[in-house]
């Protein structure tokens, strides 16, 4: 290792046509690699194996301390640097990280010197890869740049609607919206994974003429960035992120659900006509407005008079409760005037503290609600000694659905919001990650298992038991078809625990021929989900309010014909547990997605990389929903390095072949990879 004296100008190849090119000083710092010009710091640390942490900063050293997705101490690996002729040179493993006298960084493959990625000049005369537009305050508008590459695929960045698996030519706004959850790691088919170690408000794109990431207000560029292909990206991601706890084993099973049942007698009518058919059921859940007012976060007894015997008798059926709590407080509730008065609601910088309108109990007409502060480690504690004292004490009530927390604001204006942790532009991609550590934390301590039930995530939810659903979608085969590569983006966004609203959530008749062709490929979709839940809000519908509820959901709404291949697929399931319950170990200890795109065990298919319509759950089981009305066959790809076997027929097919099976309404194809044994036929 050779090192110069302390803040010596290296000089080494620069730009001429720069008309007064930055020459930076190197230096080594505590085991990173730091270089300064122009009262920039770039600073560069080994953060686990084969994975380096990059941060930069205008107008001062690093800051330590800030908001991010990263644990606080990376895993150990040794590391070596290197300064010499204007070049400062980090290697971590099969990484190396070359920075040039100008600042430009550029990332490495160790063994041959090839590059995975690089920064590139926004212009040749200014800006550079680096761009800090001042906002006020200390707080910039940042920009990073990296060139594009004709050939590269890339994945992941949380959970999106439009249907794409490869995301490149994409621009994705990185904010939280129902059904579009922002999550920004990127996983690229050139052999890296990439985490945006900043949850601001801003966007990322992936154009042709190169990759832009902007944080609209923030105060220091922030991410990691890890050699390998996707699955050894997302164990390494996970290592420094924080791994899923184990999924509990109910957890596995069915979750029966509808918008909504209103009663207690409802819903306990519901949960004995599943036992009284001999139908698998693990859970039922108890939806919005089954309090007495939102943010009072306790049953109404008016409408759930004994949820002690309501409890008691579930889990004598084997059935677990599963009940919604939103993070809004409307002003009615009996906390709102003492969580205002301590500084637990979010703030805002202009207007009254109210963030949506919603309607609530007692009320002709909606109320004005605010979110607690879940970045608030005070006001954490309370809302969760509401939910302990009101759910968890009384009834033994250990799983939730949180809904809602996103945060959904009407309308989103996230500049207007003030957290405990900083400014909404920096920080409010942060706050589902923050609320599901709420239960995580409250859980945890009670010594519970963890599972909560989200409509929004963001990097690191994992490490607290976040299951992310994909939001309130359509009803219809087109949206069915997006919802594959949702589910694979957001396992690629290290998010194991995932599922839809079998069905969709925007209306459906259960009586309609069409849409019952619809809920059957879809609980087909969803028996081979890392989740199974049903739920939708189907017609006829009622309006938004206390007293709404919609059309029947359960297995037996959807006629004779359709009813009896739903209870096949219920009880497919059940025979599948012991699986689902493997692979989910995988994602506890190896941060592996019980969801996969086939190039994740793959990588080495070229073909693999581009298919979109099927996926592999756990690393035996390749599904191949069918995602057209009327279909009765289907063609899918089999990767190569693999003999796979119909899991209904036994035929036999070898690797790096399209194949057409027949697909009957009572069928989704399914193959065996190498021989696994699973009990998928009756």
């Amino acid at each position: 290792m050779t090192q110069p004296a302390e803040n010596q100008p290296q000089q080494g190849a620069v730009s001429l046509a720069q008309s007064s090119p930055t020459i930076g000083t190197f230096r080594e710092r505590d085991g990173g690699l730091e270089w300064s010009g122009r009262q920039e710091t770039l600073r560069i640390e080994p953060w686990g194996p084969d994975a380096v942490r990059v941060r930069a900063r205008l107008g001062g050293p690093i800051l330590e301390g800030l908001p991010g997705a990263l644990l606080e101490s990376p895993p150990a690996t040794s590391s070596t640097i290197k300064i010499e002729d204007g070049l400062g040179q980090l290697t971590v493993g099969t990484l190396t990280v070359e920075i040039d006298a100008e600042g430009l960084v550029r990332f490495l493959r160790t063994e041959d010197s090839t590059e995975l990625l690089a920064e590139a000049r926004a212009h040749f005369w200014w800006p550079g890869s680096r761009l800090y537009t001042a906002v006020g305050n200390g707080h910039h508008r940042l920009e990073q740049r990296f060139a594009a590459y004709d050939d590269e695929k890339l994945y992941g960045l949380g959970q999106h609607q439009h249907g794409r698996l490869d995301q490149k030519g994409l621009v994705l706004d990185l904010v939280q919206r129902n059904a579009e959850v922002g999550i920004p790691v990127l996983s690229s088919s050139r052999g890296y994974t990439l985490l945006w170690n900043n949850p601001a408000i801003g966007r990322v794109e992936l154009a042709h003429n190169g990759t832009r990431w902007v944080a609209d207000s923030a105060r220091q560029i922030d991410y990691w960035i890890t050699a390998g292909v996707p699955a050894d990206g997302q164990r390494r991601y996970s290592a420094v992120t924080g791994r899923t706890p184990m999924m509990p084993e109910w957890a596995a099973g069915f979750w029966q659900c509808k918008l909504r049942y209103r009663t207690q007698d409802e819903l306990l009518a519901v949960a004995r006509e599943y036992k009284r058919r001999g139908l698998p059921i693990s859970a039922i859940v108890c939806d919005f407005f089954h309090w007495t007012h939102l943010g009072d976060w306790k049953f109404d007894l008016n409408e759930w008079p004994d949820p002690g015997a309501m409890v008691r008798e579930l889990e004598e059926l084997g059935i677990k409760l599963v009940v919604s709590v939103w993070p809004s407080v409307s002003p009615l509730s009996e906390n709102h005037q003492l969580m205002e008065q301590r500084g637990y609601f979010i703030g805002t910088q202009y207007g009254p503290m109210a963030h949506a309108d919603w309607p609530d109990k007692e009320v002709a007409s909606t109320v004005q609600v605010a979110f607690y502060d879940a970045t608030n480690p005070e006001a954490r504690d309370f809302m969760w000694s509401r939910v302990r004292d009101n759910y968890l004490i009384p009834y033994g009530i250990t799983a939730f659905w949180l809904d809602a927390c996103e945060p959904e604001l009407k309308p989103g204006f996230s500049e207007n919001l003030r957290y405990w942790a900083g400014p909404g532009l920096e920080v409010g991609n942060s706050y589902p990650a923050e609320n599901a550590r709420t239960f995580h934390e409250g859980l945890t301590a009670e010594g519970e298992e963890v599972i909560t039930l989200n409509r929004s995530a963001w990097a690191g939810s994992q490490r607290y038991g976040a299951a992310l659903w994909s939001g309130d979608i359509g009803t219809d085969f087109p949206t069915l078809r997006r919802q594959i590569a949702a589910g694979l983006n957001t396992a690629l966004s290290g998010i194991p625990w995932w599922n839809t609203d079998i069905g969709g959530f925007h209306g459906g008749d259960p009586d309609d021929e069409a849409y019952r062709e619809v809920m059957v490929r879809w609980f087909q979709f969803g028996a081979l989900s890392p989740l199974m839940r049903l739920h939708g809000f189907r017609d006829p519908g009622m309006p938004l309010g206390p007293e709404m509820t919609g059309g029947p959901n359960e297995v037996w709404s959807y006629g004779e014909e359709a009813g009896a291949i739903l209870e096949r697929y219920l009880r497919l399931r059940e025979r599948l547990k012991p699986y689902v319950l493997q692979v989910m170990r995988e994602a506890h200890e190896e941060g592996l997605p019980p969801m996969r795109p086939l190039f994740l065990e793959f990588p080495e298919d070229h073909a693999a990389w581009s298919v979109d319509d099927a996926y592999l759950f756990g690393g035996d089981l390749l599904v191949a929903p069918v995602l057209t009305a009327g279909a009765t066959a289907r063609t899918t790809y089999l990767p190569a390095g693999a003999t796979w076997t119909d899991a209904w027929t036994g035929e036999t097919y070898e690797g790096g072949t399209t194949v057409t099976v027949d697909a009957p309404l009572d069928r989704i194809p399914l193959f065996l990879r190498d021989g696994a044994r699973l009990p998928v036929a009756e």
